[in-house]
């Protein structure tokens, strides 16, 4: 398990673990009322999110019933259980239910959040591990980017924000997808493992409408590190 300050995660059901990528997710993307956390995984992501916006309900949506098992445990005993909904489903069948659920096409306006947030799968050409559960988390077979964006941009709100953490050898193929898809940068942070060592990750945010495009870095570690993630680790 992974102890927070204010939650337990339990992982031993979940294909990926807690890591440096998914923290940095939920302690740097903007929240709101409503939350989307897709591919949830152990859930860590939307709890964050649940601690930081004290009035936001979150959706964690996974295919992996294991995982959504889990998360929902997580959640359950955490502080924030009655805030955080978790749903077994694909995201492409998800955003379908909810516009055929408030009915899109008819005039009336779908299921939107404020915030969607996703440290999605990203591997296309590499060899698959031989652990089904781990290689469904981590290769996009089941998530392309393009189907990610398409999802994301149809549940998003006009004025909301979409966040993703993503390796830095997939940025320019992630922003090709979200420009055909209509979205704009907002925020980019380029995350080094040292001061001296070209980015590794890029937390990249995105939204509907054109914006200024703020630009931060930080060093695993370092001041703003260590300002983005106070709030979570037991050791700062």
């Amino acid at each position: 398990m992974f102890q927070f300050q204010r939650f337990t995660i339990h992982q031993d059901q979940c294909a990926m673990k807690v890591g440096t990528d998914g923290v940095l997710l939920g302690a740097w993307a903007q929240g709101g009322e409503r939350v989307l956390d897709i591919g949830t995984g152990t859930g860590v992501i939307a709890l964050m999110m649940a601690q930081r916006y004290a009035e936001a309900h979150v959706v964690a949506v996974d295919i992996d019933e294991a995982a959504v098992r889990q998360a929902r445990q997580n959640a359950d005993a955490s502080p924030f259980g009655d805030r955080v909904e978790v749903v077994l489903s694909s995201i492409q069948d998800y955003a379908t239910s909810c516009s055929l659920s408030f009915g899109e096409g008819r005039g009336e306006v779908p299921a939107h959040f404020d915030s969607i947030v996703c440290n999605p799968p990203f591997f296309v050409d590499s060899l698959k591990a031989p652990d089904q559960q781990r290689s469904l988390a981590r290769h996009a077979d089941t998530l392309p980017f393009a189907e990610l964006m398409r999802a994301a941009y149809r549940l998003l709100s006009d004025d909301g924000d979409l966040s993703v953490v993503i390796p830095f050898d997939c940025r320019r193929r992630l922003d090709d997808e979200a420009f055909l898809c209509g979205f704009f940068p907002s925020r980019v942070c380029a995350v080094r493992t040292k001061s001296t060592k070209p980015p590794r990750r890029y937390l990249l945010a995105y939204r509907k409408r054109p914006c200024p495009c703020h630009h931060d870095e930080l060093t695993i570690g370092d001041t703003r590190y260590q300002q983005l993630t106070r709030d979570f680790y037991l050791n700062q």
